[in-house]
């Protein structure tokens, strides 16, 4: 701020002076209305904590691939020491489950970009986010459905991957709004105060799913809900239903708060799917010719970004097997690393505006690769608790300045294209940490050598970074053919 802006009597920024927002065609608005709207944006983070946190990681994607949806006969005879039958069908449930999520990220590698082309100066952003949302939580609705009969996984499965579609297609306008809530140079703020709010919102609620309908042994916490096949898994069903509702409820400010994108004369003019394709593949061959750093930071944010997903991932699986933690200690270590995670994101939010996006990346991912490759060499739970919840520290400010970065350098008016392209770059190589982390355990034979494959990734993605330096507009509109200066 300069000299001549206005101050409070305090010394700080004049709550009432007029700023402009960074998204193109957007009128100034004053400063406390802006913060407004950034809390409103914010706060779907924290509601679409019960989509990431209960159906994809902790509750309903656990809840179908356990013994609930195996033949009783099978689990019945294999008793309490398990049996091959018994271990057989579990994979198989957890394949199911795994193909469901697989082939919904394919559909979103194959439809974001289109998706967030679509509704760049159209003024149909907000609807988008409120469409897509509104069939995310519709999905978690109809998994109230799936009861713990072996035939109902494939509804499970089936509504699981539809959920995980639409929540991305929901996140792809989510994310180009970042530029509509903040000013230019409050994106790293308000980019991670979104992300720890995310993380905030995800400990909140398994907390109180866990006081309230499931409790932590037999019986459905303070609700006393009937569990179990015999139960109907009603702790588990209501549970998800209680997160569709809180989805909702925090999906609602930001679809009153913040105003919908203007429409603009740049919008593109409405073509069918095939023209959108061939738009997608020269705005990527434009890319390549005119930014060749932003196409790099595209690929190098696919690969390290897969590397954060299988910290959260698989850091149950080493802390369970390797380090002997029990179920109960698993989750306590989840809601602490998730505490640190929204602490690191807040200071890395801070140190992005302050340092940049591109510094705060490159020492989280240092400190990620030096943390990680410490638990292959660490004994006992209590240096598991201190390597694990370092790399959690730093997994947020990764998240969080990179969709930052992202914003940083994309053109005006076409924040949805490149949030798709960014989508599509992350499932594009989702395939990565999960591959190279069973590929270690099997080359070892000792499931603590699996963190090797994700710190290759990391370091990999570190690698691919180096070289790229955030630059806003590099990239022509469509119907320009003039060079980048």
């Amino acid at each position: 701020m300069s000299a001549s802006e206005p101050r409070s009597a305090a010394g700080r920024p004049d709550p009432d002076e007029l700023v402009q927002p960074s998204q193109a065609g957007v009128a100034p608005v004053a400063r406390r209305e802006l913060r407004r709207r950034a809390t409103a944006w914010a706060l779907w983070d924290w509601g679409s904590a019960s989509f990431n946190a209960v159906v994809t990681t902790f509750v309903f994607s656990r809840y179908i691939a356990s013994d609930l949806f195996v033949d009783p006969a099978i689990v019945a005879a294999a008793g309490e020491d398990g049996s091959p039958e018994l271990t057989l069908a579990l994979a198989e449930n957890a394949s199911i489950v795994a193909w469901a999520v697989a082939i919904a990220g394919l559909l979103v590698a194959l439809l974001a970009p289109v998706i967030g082309q679509r509704s760049d100066g159209g003024g149909r952003r907000k609807l988008w986010v409120a469409a897509n949302t509104g069939v995310t939580i519709v999905a978690m609705v109809g998994m109230w459905f799936v009861a713990p009969v072996p035939e109902y996984i494939w509804l499970g499965a089936a509504l699981l991957a539809a959920g995980n579609l639409f929540f991305e297609f929901a996140s792809v306008n989510y994310n180009a709004m970042l530029h509509q809530v903040s000013t230019k140079a409050s994106l790293g703020r308000t980019s991670g105060f979104g992300w720890g709010m995310g993380y905030v919102g995800g400990i909140v609620l398994l907390g109180v799913l866990l006081v309230v309908f499931i409790g932590a042994g037999e019986g459905g916490g303070l609700l006393q809900l009937p569990s179990g096949r015999d139960g109907g898994a009603l702790d588990i069903r209501f549970a998800v239903l209680a997160s569709a509702a809180w989805f909702l409820v925090f999906a609602i400010p930001l679809l009153l708060r913040v105003p919908e994108l203007p429409p603009t004369g740049a919008a593109p003019p409405r073509v069918g799917v095939l023209e959108s394709y061939r738009i997608l593949f020269r705005t990527i061959g434009r890319i390549g010719r005119q930014a060749p750093r932003t196409l790099l930071f595209l690929v190098a944010s696919a690969v390290f970004r897969d590397g954060l997903s299988g910290v959260f991932t698989f850091g149950a699986i080493i802390a369970s097997s390797v380090f002997g933690f029990s179920s109960s200690e698993v989750i306590l270590f989840a809601i602490a690393a998730n505490v640190a995670a929204g602490v690191g994101t807040f200071v890395g939010g801070w140190a992005d505006d302050r340092f940049g996006p591109k510094a705060v990346i490159v020492v989280s991912l240092v400190a990620l690769v030096l943390a990680g490759t410490a638990v292959l060499f660490v004994d006992g739970k209590g240096m598991f608790w201190v390597f694990g919840l370092t790399l959690s520290t730093f997994v947020g400010p990764v998240q969080s300045a990179s969709r930052s970065f992202m914003a940083r350098i994309t053109p005006e008016g076409r924040e949805g294209e490149m949030f798709g392209l960014y989508a599509t770059t992350g499932r594009a190589v989702s395939f990565l940490a999960p591959a190279l982390f069973a590929a270690f355990v099997s080359l070892a034979g000792d499931t603590r050598f699996g963190i090797l494959g994700i710190v290759l990734v990391l370091l990999v993605g570190l690698l691919l970074l180096l070289p790229v330096h955030p630059r806003p507009t590099l990239i022509d509109a469509p119907a320009t053919n003039s060079p980048t200066p």
